[in-house]
Order: C-alpha cells, then structure tokens, then sequence
C-alpha cells in the first residue's frame, strides 16, 4: 500500500515538474526582442522607371515619288555625316534640271543681245530690264530643279545606326515615305518622372542638387558602369499624375544603350531626421508592410507603415509610426495581434550598428 502511495506521489511530482517545465519552455518561446525606430541624417538610392532614348533620333522619309533606285545601306549599320543612303529613280527629274539650265543659257543670250542693242540706243533699257528679269526666272527654276532633283537622294545628316528599312529595292514610294530612322547613340538620354515632394527635396537641399550623378540599372538587373548626370528638368508638373519629368544623360561608349530601351535610374536622396527601422522588423500582407507596436500593458498591435525609401536592410518609414513608439524585432513570425509579451529591449543605435545605412 505504502508502494502505491510512493509511486502515486511520484507519478504526480514528475508530472508537475514537466508541466512547469512545458509552461517555462512556452514562457521563453514568446520573449521578443524589442526596439525603437531612430531619427537620423542619411540618404537612400531610389530607383524611377525610364524611358532610354538617343541623343538624336529621326525618321529619314522621301521628299519625291518614285521608284527605289538603290539601297547602299544595310540595317544596324553605322554611317557617316553625307553618306548617300537611297536613290529614287531620278530619271523625270534630271530632265527638268536639264531643261532649265537650256533655258536659262537662253535667257543669257538673250540679255547680252538685249545689253548690246541698248547700248546702241536700238532697243530701250527697258527691254535689257526685262530680258535680265527673264534670266533671274530662269536662275530659279534651275536652282529649284536642282533642288528637286537632290531630293532623290537621301543622305545621312549626322553620324550614326541605319534602323529598320522597310522598303525594298525598285519599291514605289510616295512623297513622305518612311525609308528608315537613323539614331545617334554617342550619348543617351533616361527620361523619368518625381513626384512633387520629392521634386522640391532635390531643388531644395543644397547637398543633394551639389551631386546630381545618377545611376542606371538595366533591364537584365545590372548597373550601367557609367555614371550619369540630371541635365534637365522640366518646366510643368503633369496634372493628371503629379509628377515632372526629369532628364538625364548618361555616356555610351560601349554602344551598350539604344533608343527605346528601359531601365531604371537610380538617385541618391538625401534625407534629413529620417525615420529608420530594420526592415527585418516589417512584414508584408497583400503588398503593403505592417509593424507590431508593444502597446499599453506589453500587449501587441498591428500597425500599417508606408515607406519613403529603402538602403540593403533598413527603411526609410514615412508615416504609421513615431521614434517613440516601441517594435518587435526579434521573433516577429511568431507574434499576433493582441498577444500580451515580455520581451528585452534593444538600443536602436546597437541595432543600426550590424546593418547597412549611410549616415551623414
């Protein structure tokens, strides 16, 4: 009997000892680490989609009908400044310019003829008069059949890469025909929008407008190895989206970039009393980032946070909380909304010190 009792006491001696070792084990899995958000001077990298366009782009078209003579130019070629890159069939116009010069050699004679019977008071200087008017008219026409006939062929007006042709040889084109576009890459252009705010931060800050190199990471992920700068900036914001457009250009002396490409440019903003935070202290739900704020009585609260900028492991936070307020840092997978914590503290300023930022 006694035995009984024995194994009894133990049994529930042992059972109470694992229940309070289950309750300490459960007790030590919901301690977090908790930290504030930190105010300081830095500045982030923000990426704006661009448009990637040519230093020069322009459409070569036909200014006279006719038959495609010749191609001498072939697509993705580079041309020289007055290289002949088409002929239209010139044959009607080489006639005209052929007629006019026989008539304006006509109206020379005439002239002379009319000069020597003047001088010899045969003929009025009034008949010299007209003869020489008649020779000015037939000057124009022969400049102007000159010019008719220089428009059948069509020649580079800068250096640069023949696109697409799509007319092929003996084609019938029609006055203002596209033959091709011609593109000079020496230097390219990214075009991107800002927003308002952030327009005025970077006329306003004297530091920032002092450094107005950019970056460009293209379509494949990697940065362009050249830097660029912001050359322009519009002078109207867009009403309907609020933004200015800026420009900025950047060298291309791999022949790298192309008109129509995209990209992404990348600026440096700079940002005084920026509000930081781990970005490993955030999580996402349906796009948009939430931090548990350690509320009255340690109970935690869900809060919505929008973010202004972004460096490798921290954000820039724009509004949902304060410098005062407390987050998790540690721990968060296993945080809920409401859930009552104990937790340790963790100075912002240790935290900063393991990631990267730049601060200024």
């Amino acid at each position: 009997m006694k035995k009984i009792i024995m194994c009894t006491g133990l049994m529930a001696l042992l059972c109470l000892t694992n229940c309070t070792s289950k309750k300490e084990e459960k007790e030590e899995q919901v301690k977090f680490t908790v930290t504030n958000p930190i105010a300081i001077d830095t500045s982030f990298t923000k990426e704006y989609v661009s448009q990637i366009r040519s230093i020069r782009n322009i459409e070569l078209r036909t200014q006279e009908k006719g038959f495609l003579q010749n191609i001498y130019v072939d697509e993705g070629q580079f041309v020289k400044a007055g290289q002949l890159l088409f002929r239209i069939m010139p044959g009607l116009y080489q006639a005209e310019f052929l007629k006019a010069q026989a008539e304006a050699k006509g109206a020379e004679i005439e002239l002379q003829n009319a000069k020597t019977l003047a001088n010899k008071n045969i003929v009025s200087k009034n008949e010299q008069a007209m003869a020489q008017a008649k020779l000015d008219q037939a000057r124009a026409e022969v400049a102007l059949a000159k010019l008719h006939l220089s428009f059948t062929e069509i020649r580079a007006p800068f250096d640069g890469i023949i696109d697409r042709i799509p007319k092929k040889l003996g084609s019938l084109v029609e006055e203002g025909e596209l033959l091709t576009s011609l593109s000079d890459n020496t230097k390219m252009f990214a075009y991107f929008n800002v927003s308002e705010p952030e327009y005025l931060e970077y006329q306003n800050n004297v530091k920032g407008r002092g450094s107005s190199t950019v970056g460009l990471l293209l379509a494949n992920g990697e940065a362009l190895k050249y830097k660029g700068k912001v050359e322009v900036i519009e002078s109207e914001f867009d009403n309907e989206t609020g933004n200015i457009a800026f420009r900025a250009s950047f060298p291309n002396t791999d022949r790298l970039l192309k008109n129509g490409q995209t990209g992404k440019v990348l600026m440096k903003i700079p940002v005084r009393n920026a509000l930081i935070i781990p970005q490993k202290a955030t999580y996402e739900i349906q796009d948009k980032k939430y931090v548990f704020v350690v509320g009255k009585n340690n109970v935690l609260k869900s809060v919505e946070i929008t973010i202004k900028g972004e460096m490798p492991d921290v954000y820039v936070v724009n509004t949902g909380i304060t410098a005062a307020d407390k987050i998790v840092l540690d721990g968060i997978q296993k945080a809920n909304d409401n859930d009552k914590i104990t937790y340790d503290y963790q100075n912002p300023k240790e935290v900063l010190a393991h990631l990267r930022l730049k601060t200024e």
